[in-house]
């Protein structure tokens, strides 16, 4: 089992089908926050909705295809998180995330997508981490805006939200900006 412990506070773990329930109450209790920006919101409408996503987070991990871990904040499960990709012939991974709405504010996910990158890049040998936000969502965007990645990019009409498309930027990093930004730190 896969556990990753980011400070004092957080921690980063693979879920179990145990943990369905848990995740679907998260989900359920911040629906309407999280459907503004994700587009897999009204897909889940049940337990077993949450029990083949976690199935489907293992089978990633087992295939080496992603790294999708649930967000622990002093022991509650606050959200989810990872590398949804990799691309290991060019040593990329890319990472997204989101957090129940009554965990916003406490820069839980900053301090967990920083531990993720130290992972990518220490461990698991990645030279490129990639995160990418739909234009508007200003929340995610601060993330890799604060943590010293590099817009790449946009890709106008890149993700379909419901009953239109949005566009999407494209964040970068590479594994020695990364050493420089901790260095600044």
């Amino acid at each position: 089992m896969f556990v990753y412990a980011v400070d004092e506070e957080i921690t980063l773990r693979l879920l179990d089908v145990k943990d369905a329930h848990e995740l679907f109450r998260l989900t359920d209790r911040s629906r309407e926050y999280l459907r503004e920006w994700l587009p897999w919101v009204d897909e889940t409408r049940t337990v077993l909705d949450s029990e083949d996503f976690i199935r489907y987070a293992w089978q990633s991990y087992e295939e080496r295809l992603g790294l999708i871990l649930g967000v622990y904040y002093q022991g509650k499960l606050c959200g989810m998180m990872g590398y949804n990709q990799f691309d290991w012939a060019n040593r990329a991974g890319v990472i997204g995330y989101w957090q129940g709405k009554d965990f916003q504010g406490l820069g839980i996910i900053t301090r967990a997508t920083s531990a993720l990158i130290d992972y990518g890049f220490q461990n698991l040998g990645l030279h490129r981490i990639e995160i990418r936000a739909a234009i508007e969502n200003i929340k995610s965007r601060k993330i890799p805006e604060r943590l010293g990645f590099t817009i790449e990019g946009q890709i106008r009409q890149g993700e379909w939200l419901y009953d239109h498309f949005v566009d999407l930027v494209v964040y970068g990093l590479l594994a020695n900006e990364w050493e420089m930004v901790r260095g600044n730190r």
